[in-house]
């Protein structure tokens, strides 16, 4: 027994060799996994007693898949049938950036489209407990230009454009893709996506600018769902192609280039005739949902990523930021659950990204409007309210803080109403001032700090515009209590500021100098 599973991790280490160069992302020196404990951990038994279960083999082929908005790790394993079948769902600690594909290199974002990952990928060594390359920019990415690298699937919760999650749930996922080598497995699939590509999710995301993108590759999406087998991927005409396959009276099978006119192929008819059948019945339901009047998923206001709720309610001030929120099953009742492994002390859970809401430019002010109210003998000047007109025309982090009290100065806007009677004299007026950005700065924390909400006592706070009485109107005084209004930044968890900032069970007190900013030099 022993001298197979020395032979098991030799087999490896030459894979990993003859590859070349250093492995992939978050690397130090190559080590042979014949030396590495923590890539030769065993599959858990409870793993393996699944797999007996769903009549899988311990080295069966494997196939992952990731969906950023429900923040899910799935891992499908070959069943002895030959289709796949999904052995178990992980969740996902943190992801970075926003719904779509990454397109540059700094842009924060983690790839979506098809992957592939081999034994050279893996890395033994990375500074993320263990970790795989996914391989990003593909063929398809290179064609368009993209950039970026070491674009990972780690541990260490911790995210600058890859999939984070716990070192226990890396170090599983890494056994099995390493028992799927040792099987002959030459390499896994690795399928990333925004969300579940169902009709209800295509109708809430149908304003989305990558909806073109994410239609594409939801047809590999429908090919795995409708066969259970991993899809054959090709490029060409920079475009996805699945399952492609030379016509009848072809003499060799296709060569396609990503940059180059598609070839003569075609798609199997029982393979395309499932996915025709499956297409049609999503678009029926996708008409169904949008004439139905399907609300618009709001579209980032600078928020970084996502984390699973299972996360964020174990975290002081956590929120599950892109992802699928807790409603339903609140945060506090999640908090009593057991973590899938362990969460660091340095997690940083989804905020706004402060910098680019406060270089933001200021959003355009409407004008307040006199207007006639109905009477007898005399004519009223009111003010048109701001937060209607802001819901029109204005943004959402600007019409927050005008709740708030930060921004424009209503207390008093009015105009003298035309052709007013001597009766009525003019009330006064006073200058509306723009939000800054250190308003908007202000009330996009605050969105993100449960408790520190000040927004009803602030609306109740501010003075109503009254109607203009027969006397003239006082000049409006300073409003003092504006200052008491906003609200204080709290510090996050990974500064460790906070006297009375609880630990949670298992995390490492912060060092600095091994947090994820010094460690991770490479940006994503």
């Amino acid at each position: 027994m022993i001298s197979r599973s020395l032979a098991r991790a030799l087999l490896v280490s030459v894979a990993l060799m003859t590859a070349g160069g250093l492995l992939a992302g978050c690397n130090t020196d190559q080590v042979s996994l014949a030396t590495n404990a923590k890539a030769n951990q065993p599959v858990p038994p409870k793993l393996i007693a699944a797999m007996a279960e769903k009549d899988m083999d311990l080295q069966s082929p494997i196939l992952v898949r990731l969906f950023k908005q429900e923040a899910e790790l799935e891992v499908w394993k070959q069943t002895r049938s030959g289709q796949f079948a999904l052995l178990k769902t992980y969740p996902i600690c943190r992801w970075s950036g926003d719904l779509g594909p990454k397109v540059r290199e700094g842009d924060r974002q983690a790839p979506e489209g098809f992957y592939s990952i081999n034994p050279s990928q893996m890395n033994p060594q990375s500074s993320y407990y263990l970790s795989f390359n996914t391989g990003y920019p593909n063929a398809f990415d290179k064609a368009l230009g993209r950039t970026g690298s070491q674009l990972m699937v780690h541990g260490d919760c911790s995210s600058r454009g890859c999939y984070a999650m716990t070192d226990e749930q890396i170090a599983e996922i890494y056994s099995l893709g390493r028992e799927s080598f040792f099987g002959g497995q030459k390499a896994f699939q690795l399928q990333a996506y925004p969300f579940k590509m169902t009709p209800v999710n295509m109708a809430r995301h149908r304003n989305n600018p990558n909806m073109p993108f994410w239609k594409m590759i939801k047809e590999g999406y429908d090919h795995f769902e409708v066969t259970r087998q991993e899809p054959k991927v090709d490029f060409c005409e920079k475009k996805y192609v699945f399952d492609a396959a030379k016509p009848a009276d072809a003499k060799r099978d296709p060569v396609f280039d990503a940059s180059a006119k598609c070839p003569a192929y075609v798609i199997p008819e029982e393979i395309a005739s499932a996915v025709r059948e499956k297409q049609a019945k999503d678009e029926s339901e996708y008409a169904r949902l949008v004439a139905k009047g399907t609300p618009v998923a709001r579209m980032n206001t600078g928020i970084d990523g996502g984390m699973h709720k299972v996360f964020a309610a174990k975290i002081p001030e956590g929120s599950t930021g892109l992802s699928e929120s807790a409603e339903g099953t609140t945060l506090q009742m999640l908090a009593m659950a057991k973590a899938p492994g362990t969460i660091p002390g340095h997690v940083n859970p989804p905020k706004p990204n402060l910098d680019a809401v406060a270089s933001a430019p200021a959003p355009r002010e409407e004008p307040v409007v006199a207007v006639s109210a109905p009477a007898a003998n005399t004519r009223v000047a009111s003010a048109q309210p701001a937060e209607k007109s802001q819901e029109k025309s204005g943004g959402f982090f600007s019409n927050l803080g005008r709740k708030m009290g930060f921004g424009a100065d209503t207390t008093a806007t009015t105009t003298p109403a035309p052709q007013a009677t001597a009766s009525v004299p003019p009330a006064a007026q006073t200058s509306t001032t723009p939000a800054t950005a250190a308003s908007r700065l202000k009330a996009a924390v605050t969105r993100f700090v449960p408790g520190s909400d000040k927004t009803k006592e602030a609306a109740k706070e501010t003075p109503k515009p009254a109607a203009v009485a027969a006397k003239p109107a006082e000049p409006p005084k300073p409003d003092t209590r504006l200052a008491a209004t906003r609200p204080a930044l709290k510090p996050s968890v990974s500064d460790g500021a906070g006297d009375n900032t609880p630990m949670m069970s298992g995390a490492a007190p912060v060092v600095q100098s091994n947090s994820f900013d010094s460690r991770f030099s490479a940006v994503k």
